[in-house]
């Protein structure tokens, strides 16, 4: 039995194992130790989507933190290794990070369901939030840089869903963007878990999502958002 059983093995007590890619090796090094100094376990760090690839096909960790734009033509050769890693491993955590807002181009993969995240490098420097974010993803959650629900909040485009939302419903929408549950939103927003659990609902209604017990359907409704751009 392997240590890395997405999610059994932090049950287990067994620590995150992590892949690093990023073709800024100051930026790779720097996520390795701050990683390492946090509990997790890296297996190794690449500075190409060929090397993420080898790393990640070796080591099968819980989770391959990607730069979006990397070598040869630092487009988006990062994003389409994650898709590759997203095929071959389904259940592994994939967080995306680039230096700038690029909506289109992680759209089909912010869409593939659990343990996916998307975030701006700037994000890093919050050093809790990104830890944070890296054991929500590994405990099979998904989530979206607020800074990326801001700018959208911010887009007024005919027809988009979210005109049909209150302000307090956008402001759930842009916690549950960040990964966080009702009981955290409740906390955040100083309301009780059960005028969350009401304005989800609401939100799933207004934006025509299915009524399903899976949770990655709050998920869909960020999706739905970054899709109405």
């Amino acid at each position: 039995m392997t240590t890395n059983m997405w999610g059994d093995a932090q049950a287990d007590g067994a620590r995150i194992r992590i892949a690093v890619a990023d073709d800024d090796v100051l930026l790779r090094e720097g996520l390795v130790s701050l990683l390492e100094r946090s509990g997790f376990e890296v297996v190794g760090g690449a500075g190409n989507a060929g090397d993420l690839l080898d790393l990640v096909r070796k080591h099968e960790p819980d989770i391959a933190i990607i730069d979006i734009r990397m070598p040869p033509s630092n487009e988006t050769e990062g994003l389409e290794a994650a898709k590759v890693i997203r095929t071959e491993f389904p259940r592994m955590g994939v967080l995306l990070l680039s230096a700038h807002v690029e909506v289109e181009e992680a759209m089909e993969l912010l869409a593939s369901g659990h343990r996916i995240g998307y975030l701006l490098k700037s994000r890093v420097a919050a050093v809790g939030d990104f830890i944070e974010t890296i054991r929500r993803i590994a405990g099979g959650g998904s989530v979206v840089d607020p800074l990326l629900v801001k700018e959208l909040f911010s887009a007024r485009r005919r027809n988009d869903p979210l005109e049909q939302l209150t302000e307090r419903e956008r402001e759930v929408l842009a916690l549950m963007a960040e990964g966080r549950s009702n009981a955290g939103i409740a906390h955040r927003l100083w309301i009780t878990e059960g005028t969350v659990e009401k304005h989800v609902r609401s939100i799933m209604a207004r934006m025509q999502l299915p009524e399903t017990g899976d949770d990655h359907r709050r998920v869909l409704a960020v999706i739905a958002f970054l899709g109405s751009r």
